[in-house]
């Protein structure tokens, strides 16, 4: 692939995907693959370039006050040791494995942006063990711990492992389990997509699993693209873009999916 071409699509993936907090690590993955980058290398520069663009959006949200910075070092903790272990682990499957799991967390990506949450004020006894309470902007958010951990943990790993934001289940944890407006998780959402990230890179890095050749001049992409997609983020409805990316998601799995097959065969 021409990388003149390639540039220009990660830009696009950049920018649309900030809106909504989703990161876009999944579609550089598979830009990536096609551009002739095995699984693994695929992985590693998706997570880099991922980093460089979300770092650049938080910036943007965090000057905005659209970042819960408590909620985001709760949740940045935990899913940053566990996307550091995924992308470490990463090295001893196959990339036919990969890919089928990298398959998976698409399908399911998809119909969690399918999902019509509602933005609601919930009323919590927090006095209860596992639930945690925080003040934001002179409103009350409660987080039930024995729900969110689990499922933080399980979303670095796996998000590691394969070069992915999480930033698909990381905004629908935010907006179900904490009751948070809409903005607030797509900002809080991009410094965790940050860590995630970082995290999971390295632990590629760890291997050798790098392509410094696209890592270095595809993040000045990105770090454009971040900015970009933040700013429209503050002033757009995501809604409808969710609805497209949920499609395109399917569409990418099913891609991916028919990769994996090929290269069984």
């Amino acid at each position: 692939m021409n990388f003149i071409l390639l540039a220009l699509i990660i830009l696009i993936i950049s920018i649309s995907m900030t809106m909504v907090g989703k990161g876009g690590g999944n579609f550089y993955v598979i830009v990536l693959i096609f551009a002739q980058l095995t699984m693994q290398n695929a992985a590693s520069t998706g997570q880099f370039i991922l980093f460089t663009a979300s770092m650049s959006a938080l910036l943007v949200f965090n000057k905005n006050k659209t970042l819960i910075w408590p909620l985001a070092i709760l949740i940045g903790t935990l899913i940053s040791f566990s996307a550091f272990l995924g992308g470490y682990f990463s090295h001893n499957f196959e990339s036919t494995t990969l890919k089928i799991i990298f398959s998976s967390l698409l399908f399911i990506s998809g119909i969690l942006m399918l999902i019509k949450v509602k933005e609601k004020t919930v009323k919590v006894n927090n006095s209860k063990l596992g639930i945690w309470k925080f003040q934001f902007k002179n409103e009350n958010y409660y987080v039930n711990l024995f729900i969110a951990v689990p499922i933080i943990i399980i979303t670095g790993f796996g998000s590691g492992m394969v070069g992915v934001s999480g930033g698909s289940f990381l905004v629908p944890l935010m907006v179900l389990a904490c009751s948070l407006p809409m903005k607030y998780a797509v900002g809080t959402a991009s410094s965790l997509i940050a860590v995630t990230a970082l995290m999971g890179f390295l632990g590629h890095l760890f291997q050798g699993d790098v392509s410094f050749a696209y890592a270095f001049p595809l993040s000045i992409v990105t770090i454009i693209g971040g900015l970009i997609g933040s700013k429209f983020a503050l002033k757009s409805k995501p809604k409808n873009l969710k609805k497209l990316f949920a499609y395109t998601n399917f569409l990418a799995a099913i891609i991916m999916i028919v990769n994996a097959l090929k290269s069984l065969s």
